[in-house]
């Protein structure tokens, strides 16, 4: 007696017995499919929102307009400093910091660009700067700096409170030491 011979006859005893495993099985296979199918759709939209984002932060696209609706406002330009040279990337670091002191009513006392350190070999180019501005410019100004483009990243702040006269009133504007690093491609 051969395995054929077993199941044709166990067919011909239970027949709705066999249907019912048939579409047991079908419906396991089914099942499976529809998991693998659903997987694929899955990480098609996650891949579809990664290029999304990729492109919007190299500035080939624009942000969605829901974002724009939500009140998001999204930097414009390029999130790397630009420049032929390092040089020229370390002067656009600094007219983007003086211009964001300069924005929230601050003057720059004096400023050093860092091209060669520790922090050169990744790419990074910083800038030390040191300012005077009203206390509560302070938060605009570093907020304006990091969400800002190009990307910029604050290494060291300090701040020194304004003097304190004999009366119990405060003098003059607060000095602030601030130094920034942002990432420089390359000369393009």
């Amino acid at each position: 007696m051969t395995i054929n011979d077993l199941i044709a006859r166990y067919h011909s005893r239970l027949p709705a017995l066999a249907t019912a495993l048939y579409l047991v099985l079908i419906a396991v296979l089914g099942s499976a499919i529809w998991n693998v199918i659903a997987g694929i759709l899955e990480q098609r939209t996650v891949i579809a929102a990664a290029t999304d984002l990729l492109a919007r932060l190299e500035g080939r696209k624009p942000a969605a307009s829901g974002a724009v609706a939500a009140g998001e406002d999204t930097p414009i330009g390029s999130p790397f400093l630009e420049g032929p040279t390092v040089t020229v990337a370390g002067a656009a670091l600094l007219q983007r910091m003086a211009a964001a002191v300069t924005k929230v009513g601050g003057n720059i006392l004096s400023s050093q660009v860092e091209l060669q350190g520790s922090q050169s070999k990744a790419g990074l180019i910083g800038v030390i700067a040191s300012c005077e501005l009203e206390q509560p410019a302070l938060q605009q100004l570093l907020y304006d700096l990091e969400a800002g483009m190009p990307f910029l990243f604050i290494e060291q702040l300090v701040v020194q409170a304004p003097t304190v006269s004999g009366a119990g009133t405060q003098e003059g504007k607060m000095r602030v030491l601030l130094a920034a690093y942002g990432q420089w491609e390359g000369g393009k």
